[in-house]
């Protein structure tokens, strides 16, 4: 009998291995490997980025707002120029490099108590996510406390910097955390992880009820997983060939460790057709490829597609060939984790909703938005490097248009080659309700 049709049954746990207790020590155990893996990662990364110079013990500050930020945290920024003065600044971007090892320490956590059955009553689940979700808050609530800093911001030496000694407006920028609404929504995050688990993987235990859900959802739920997880893998590759070839070995590094899926899942967007709006200027950067920050880098808002990238290098065509090549493994692989006697039509649909979805969440988490600047008598931003903004949005809705019809595409020509490698003793899925 398949594997698949036979994990609808509750398996016992092997001789010897009594079924798991998921106890207060198991969830603290669980939150704080995820909360200490980010906490690595993210100090790895700040450290190549020079955040370890920072005056004024910043560092720890800053590690624990660039903590409470990946895991979807509202942290605020400030700014002060005196009476005469004043200076705005706002910052919205998600260091996904450290999300993602927090996400995946937590499913694993999550997981391992649970991987020796594969029924499980609603309540216990329910129970042992209660438990990791009052630790992760605790967690939380402690991490934004202590995310707040001010910074000192040198006007230089010329005319501005005399401007602002004669007013007193020597300006400061600093950032804090908006503790309530951290909470709010840092309860969502693992929320989301928890049940992005249940949903992907085949070792996660089902209420009964659910279990007819598992041969349509969770075969696309893990190809998409499988999906993002390929593309970040591919841009740790060219991460790493940049580093050997290229040299800037400590900003590689840096951009790696805190942001490397900022990169790589547009990417995968950009190869499915869709088109991102986005602005460089001033002091500002992005750590992209020098294709990319020409295109960004104009007077105005510019678009960036397929056919602006490959205007200024002809060999970003890649991204397209990238992305049919992976999708079209991702839709095999759907088939492949499916129960035999599904048509290709159901594979499509199945595929078409879960890359929808996909970039959706692609769209969301990847947006930038950073400005900063500094007006005295209320006479715009002065220049130098006292302001700058950095712009990078989707066009949601098209992508996901893009989405829909690339995984129906996908879906139905990634079917036909699963069924004739299909495990011997497999079955069609059962028809009707």
């Amino acid at each position: 009998m398949s594997p698949r049709i036979a994990s609808a049954r509750p398996v016992a746990a092997p001789a010897g291995r009594p079924a798991a207790r998921h106890g207060w020590p198991r969830a603290l155990a669980v939150v704080l490997t995820a909360w200490v893996a980010m906490s690595l990662v993210a100090a790895a990364g700040l450290w190549a980025a020079g955040a370890a110079d920072l005056p004024g013990g910043a560092f720890l500050p800053v590690l624990l707002a660039t903590v409470v930020t990946a895991v979807g945290g509202a942290v605020e920024l400030s700014g002060d120029a005196g009476g005469l003065a004043r200076t705005n600044a706002g910052l919205t971007v998600v260091p996904l490099s450290v999300t993602l090892v927090g996400a995946l320490a937590l499913a694993r956590g999550f997981l391992r108590p649970l991987r020796y059955r594969a029924v499980a009553k609603g309540r216990e689940l329910a129970g042992w996510a209660a438990r990791i979700a009052v630790l992760w808050l605790l967690a939380l609530t402690g991490f934004a406390l202590g995310a707040r800093h001010t910074f000192a911001v040198d006007a230089g030496s010329g005319t501005l910097g005399d401007v602002t000694d004669l007013l007193d407006a020597a300006p400061t920028v600093g950032f804090t955390t908006d503790v309530p609404l951290t909470v709010g929504f840092g309860l969502l995050w693992p929320a989301g992880i928890l049940l992005l688990t249940l949903l992907v993987s085949r070792r996660a235990p089902l209420p009964g009820r659910l279990l007819r859900f598992q041969t349509s959802v969770r075969p696309a739920a893990f190809a998409m997983v499988v999906l993002v997880l390929a593309y970040v893998v591919l841009a740790a590759v060219v991460a790493l060939v940049v580093m050997v070839t290229r040299g800037h070995a400590r900003q590689t590094l840096a951009t790696a460790l805190l942001g490397l899926p900022n990169l790589a899942w547009p990417a995968l967007t950009l190869g499915l057709g869709a088109t991102w709006r986005g602005r460089v200027d001033g002091p500002f950067g992005l750590p992209v490829p020098h294709v990319l920050a020409e295109v960004l880098r104009t007077p105005d808002v510019s678009v960036l597609n397929l056919r602006t990238v490959t205007a200024h290098d002809g060999r970003w065509w890649w991204l397209a060939v990238v992305a049919a090549v992976l999708l079209l493994s991702a839709a095999f692989l759907t088939a492949l984790r499916s129960p035999a006697g599904i048509p290709a039509w159901r594979h499509a649909l199945h595929l078409a909703v879960a890359l929808a979805l996909t970039t959706v969440a692609i769209c969301l988490a990847c947006r930038i938005s950073a400005h900063y600047g500094l007006s005295l008598l209320g006479i715009g931003d002065l220049g130098g490097n006292l302001s700058g903004e950095l712009l990078l949005t989707p066009r949601l809705w098209p992508a996901v248009g893009l989405g829909l019809l690339w995984g129906l595409v996908a879906g139905f020509l990634g079917a036909w080659p699963a069924g004739p490698v299909r495990r011997r003793g497999e079955v069609a899925a059962p028809s009707g309700p």
